[in-house]
């Protein structure tokens, strides 16, 4: 499961939210959970599978290359896959390590993001007297002639 597994940004989340990781998932399980923190741990997520290929594709490669292993065994078609593998995977795992940097570079300060946010409705009434109702333009309503 992602939420066990570590990343190499949940030193950056247990920095941005104060906790770490592991109970900035319990706090996100709450109702009143900031939509930061179900973000961020939603990417971090992403972030762990990822991290995950990447480790899986790079000790299948060097399984293969190790020196004790017969060399007849080595197969360039296979190598080629796992080079496109880890190039995916590399890919993901980046743009999940950016898009979660992101996040946390602009969302709000641990204090600013508790509180909901006031706004003031205004109100505005005004009343016209009937005679100075703006003027029905004269060709309102009329259709355009056609112009040859």
């Amino acid at each position: 499961m992602s939420r066990d597994k570590a990343t190499t940004m949940d030193a950056d989340l247990q920095k941005a939210f104060g906790n770490p990781v592991p109970e900035l998932y319990e706090a996100a399980a709450g109702h009143d959970a900031s939509p930061a923190l179900a973000r961020a741990l939603e990417l971090r997520s992403f972030l762990a599978l990822a991290e995950e290929q990447v480790a899986r594709v790079r000790d299948r490669v060097h399984a293969d290359m190790d020196p004790d292993r017969d060399m007849g065994e080595l197969s360039a078609d296979k190598l080629r896959f796992d080079a496109q593998w880890l190039e995916a995977a590399l890919e993901a795992r980046d743009g999940y390590r950016a898009a979660l940097g992101e996040l946390l570079r602009t969302m709000p300060p641990p204090a600013q993001q508790d509180r909901p946010v006031r706004t003031a409705q205004l109100r505005a009434t005004a009343t016209l007297p009937p005679s100075a109702a703006a003027p029905v333009p004269q060709r309102a309503g009329a259709a355009r002639a056609r112009r040859p």
